[in-house]
C-alpha cells in the first residue's frame, strides 16, 4: 500500500519518516519531490572493476549548472537525507524530468527499510543536458510493509553525498563465492 502525500506529511511530522531538510510544498498526491545535492561523481579509469575501488573525478555543480554528456554514468545524491523504519521507499524522476532525456536511476529504485542517509542518483542522459544543484530532480514513494521489518545496517548506511560502488567490499567478505549444490 502507497503512503498518500497526507500520510507523507503526517509520518514526517512524527518521525516515523525522515526528510531533512523538508518542505511541505514539496509534498505530491503520493510522494515527495527531492532535490539534487551539489556534488557529481564521475568513473575517471576504465574498464571498471567490481573487485577493487574504482577511481571517481569529483565535480561541485556550479551555480551556472553542468551539462552532463550523453552515453556517461554520473553520480549524484539527493540534497535531502531520508529514511524511514517504518516504510520501504521507491524513487523515480520527476516526469518532467524525463521529459527532458534524464534517467536518474537506472536499475536501483527499491531502497531498504533502516537505510537513512542521502540517495545515491545515477544520472544518464541521452543527449546533453544541464543540470543544477538544488533542481526538483526527483519523487521518493513510501511503501506500508507487510510482515517482520529487518532494518538495513549495510555499507552505504548513513550516506552523504554520493556513492560510488562498494561491491568490492562483498569480494572482501567472500560473499560472492556462493556454491549452488542442486
Amino acid at each position: 500500500m502507497i503512503l498518500t502525500g497526507l500520510d507523507i506529511d503526517s509520518k514526517v511530522k512524527t518521525k516515523e519518516i525522515i526528510i531533512s531538510p523538508y518542505h511541505e510544498e514539496q509534498v505530491n498526491p503520493n510522494s515527495y519531490n527531492f532535490r539534487l545535492g551539489a556534488m557529481i561523481k564521475v568513473y575517471n579509469s576504465f574498464p571498471l572493476d567490481p573487485k577493487v575501488m574504482n577511481s571517481v573525478e569529483e565535480i561541485i555543480i556550479p551555480e551556472e549548472g553542468y551539462v552532463l554528456q550523453p552515453n556517461r554514468l554520473y553520480l549524484a545524491s539527493t540534497e535531502e537525507v531520508m529514511g524511514s523504519n517504518f516504510y520501504a521507499p521507491t524513487f523515480a524522476a520527476r516526469s518532467s524530468i524525463a521529459r527532458l532525456g534524464l534517467f536518474i536511476n537506472l536499475s536501483a529504485d527499491l531502497g531498504d527499510i533502516g537505510y537513512i542517509g542521502q540517495w545515491t542518483l545515477q544520472l544518464f542522459t541521452i543527449h546533453p543536458l544541464r543540470i543544477y544543484r538544488g533542481m526538483r530532480i526527483g519523487q521518493i514513494m513510501w511503501w506500508k510493509p507487510q510482515g517482520d521489518i529487518k532494518l538495513y545496517n549495510g555499507k552505504y548506511q548513513g550516506s552523504n553525498g554520493p556513492q560510488q560502488t562498494q561491491i568490492y567490499k562483498d569480494f572482501e567478505k567472500g560473499a560472492s563465492k556462493v556454491v549452488f549444490n542442486i
